[in-house]
């Protein structure tokens, strides 16, 4: 009887230790910062509408490749985990499946400029002008696609692989129209904002590679994080997610990364 007790004890032992190790394991934090132009703000080049003129040119049309803002933030740097066999939590998985993301052809222009999506992720392409567009969406690992979307109308898709590099969407009707699609396999993923911050949550605890990638830029390989520059070669950077989260500050980038 004794025996069996310790056999008993000694199980329900090694099970409290596996949960708290699982636990332990299973810590998620979010990982935020801001990218900073490190030099006077550019101003955005006006952009000419020369087909539907009378839709078209009701719109202030600007350059995107590179957006600064006035205090100096930079929108749409892309940064992904680059680790893709990275712990992804259940819950945000599960969130990101059942969410559509959406990239409309509005004001004749793309909104949002850079998109992102999951593999296995609908996405959804509409077209919220009077007048209407195509959207041809030039990925490498996945079928390519070009679709006439007519005023009021959308189309959906899912991607079964990740790609490599974000992928150009553009308008043949409309040639100034051009955006970016960032297809990944996991959640983990973030586009800066208009004031150049940006937050991915749910991160697992630990480190994690991340790559960082701009239009204008490319991958970004020099930055300066906390005063100190640094390299990143091919864009990617480890770095120490916390359970209480990690803030980079500000990511300043110099104006001759985007010179290219």
């Amino acid at each position: 009887m004794k025996r069996s007790c310790l056999m008993l004890s000694l199980g329900l032992a090694s099970v409290v230790l596996a949960v708290h190790g699982s636990a332990s394991a299973d810590e998620w934090g979010a990982l935020k910062g801001k990218f900073v132009f490190g030099g006077a703000a550019p101003a955005a080049a006006e952009l000419k509408a020369d087909k539907d003129v009378e839709v078209c040119g009701k719109h202030k049309l600007l350059a995107e490749e590179l957006v600064v803002g006035a205090d100096k933030g930079v929108a749409n740097v892309v940064v992904f985990v680059r680790d893709k066999a990275v712990k992804v939590n259940p819950d945000v998985a599960k969130a990101a499946a059942a969410e559509k993301v959406v990239l409309d052809n509005k004001s004749c222009r793309f909104e949002p400029h850079v998109a992102f999506v999951q593999v296995g992720q609908e996405l959804v392409i509409k077209n919220s002008d009077t007048v209407g567009h195509n959207s041809n969406v030039a990925t490498v690992k996945n079928p390519p696609s070009n679709n006439l979307i007519p005023a009021g109308g959308e189309v959906a898709a899912k991607f079964a692989s990740d790609e490599a590099i974000p992928a150009q969407v553009t308008c043949n009707i409309h040639p100034w129209m051009k955006a970016w699609l960032v297809v990944r396999p996991n959640p983990y993923a973030a586009v800066s904002k208009a004031d150049g911050t940006f937050e991915i949550k749910d991160l697992p605890v630990g480190e994690v590679e991340l790559q960082f990638w701009h239009e204008k830029a490319g991958y970004i390989g020099e930055m300066t994080i906390g005063g100190k520059a640094e390299k990143a070669a091919k864009g990617r950077k480890k770095v120490a997610v916390a359970a209480a989260g990690t803030d980079l500050g500000e990511i300043v980038l110099d104006p001759a990364i985007f010179q290219k």
